[in-house]
């Protein structure tokens, strides 16, 4: 799917060009390059931290205890039956998720460290779907036991061997699961209105698609604040990387699932996903929060940014880069983000020397990206 064929910005791109001639140089233009990166650790860092407080303090759910087994429907349609199925399927690849992740991003602590906790909470999302197939009567024991061995002959592997592309892919992967989930609770609570489709509705698996949405929507929270790190400090980095994964984007598995056409077939029907729900409610939504002023445009900035100068200075290639983006939003969102840090840090009393470290981001008031950027 391409979805840069489905989206029609009003931006005027000569327009923009013109603005962009005329911008100052910004804050971010004036740290250098390693200032930039160790804003990017120390947020990665922090935003981890606070992350695993979060999980244990409002999310920490257990899959064999937390739903009320018994009550569960035992006579769903071979369609329910298929996507609990697909979706334990699409679980039982977290142990390539975690390690190709954790590996690919081992150098900045709170990205890996947080890899770690994201694939344990992915497991449990493979323990809450096993206990939905066995006691809604889907599938036996023994079938779940032969499926799981058929898939784990296969093993996953990164579509993009890139720390700043992944982060990208999982902002896509994460909201675009979110939203299936979110959509398979209106369903099973009755709130979807199919003529001639059976009765979906059971209160026990509306709870447990609402807990496993509450979760996805945090991952893609974390990955949503940690690449406008990648776009407010290394947009001439970020903004191809984006580009590449909005072009080649699929789904985790996709390829290794013996039975995925039938799963997303399923999706389809019940519509739970699709190719517009996808287009509207996962790729524009994510744009529209990472500050991206249209496919267009970001399209734009990356085709100026490589044709450049040969040996253009490091500034201009940033400002060149940003066309693409609404820097006010992006500046506002970091730091937000940063504020929120330093209070928590400051609240559960960071080490000497920790707290009250993202400094570097703070500079002259004319130094800033202007707001009406957009």
């Amino acid at each position: 799917m391409d979805p840069f064929s489905h989206h029609n910005s009003e931006t005027n791109p000569t327009l923009q060009k013109e603005l962009a001639a005329d911008r100052p140089r910004t804050s971010v233009a004036q740290l250098s390059r390693h200032e930039r990166e160790i804003l990017i650790e120390r947020g990665f860092r922090s935003l981890y931290r606070w992350y695993l407080q979060q999980t244990h303090s409002k999310r920490n759910w257990s899959p064999d205890t937390s739903f009320d087994w018994s009550s569960l429907r035992r006579d769903h349609s071979p369609q329910i039956v298929n996507i609990v199925e697909g979706f334990y399927a699409v679980e039982q690849f977290a142990p390539d998720y975690t390690t190709e992740l954790t590996r690919l991003t081992r150098s900045n602590y709170g990205r890996s460290h947080f890899h770690i906790q994201w694939g344990a909470e992915e497991e449990r999302h493979a323990d809450v779907w096993c206990n939905t197939l066995l006691h809604m009567h889907g599938r036996s024991a023994s079938e779940i036991e032969s499926y799981t061995h058929e898939l784990r002959r296969s093993a996953w592997s990164l579509p993009w061997n890139n720390p700043i592309h992944m982060i990208f892919y999982t902002v896509l992967q994460e909201r675009a699961t979110e939203l299936i989930y979110l959509n398979l609770a209106k369903l099973t609570q009755g709130r979807v209105a199919q003529p001639c489709v059976p009765d979906h509705r059971d209160p026990v698996l509306a709870h447990i698609a609402r807990t496993v949405a509450i979760d996805e929507a945090a991952h893609f929270n974390f990955f949503l604040e940690g690449a406008r790190l990648y776009l407010f400090y290394q947009p001439d980095e970020a903004i191809p990387a984006l580009t590449d994964v909005l072009r080649g984007f699929m789904m985790p598995a996709a390829d290794l699932i013996p039975n995925y056409d039938e799963f997303t077939r399923d999706l389809y029907e019940v519509q739970l996903f699709g190719r517009w729900k996808y287009v509207r409610e996962v790729v524009d939504q994510a744009l529209a929060k990472l500050g991206v002023l249209g496919v267009r445009e970001l399209e734009s900035a990356m085709l100026d940014s490589r044709h450049g100068a040969p040996s253009p200075a490091e500034d201009t290639l940033l400002v060149t880069a940003w066309t693409g983006l609404d820097g006010a939003l992006l500046e506002t969102t970091v730091h937000r983000l940063f504020s929120r840090l330093n209070e928590y840090e400051r609240r559960v009393g960071a080490p000497h020397g920790q707290e009250g470290t993202f400094e570097l981001l703070t500079l002259p008031e004319e130094a800033k990206i202007p707001a009406g950027w957009s």
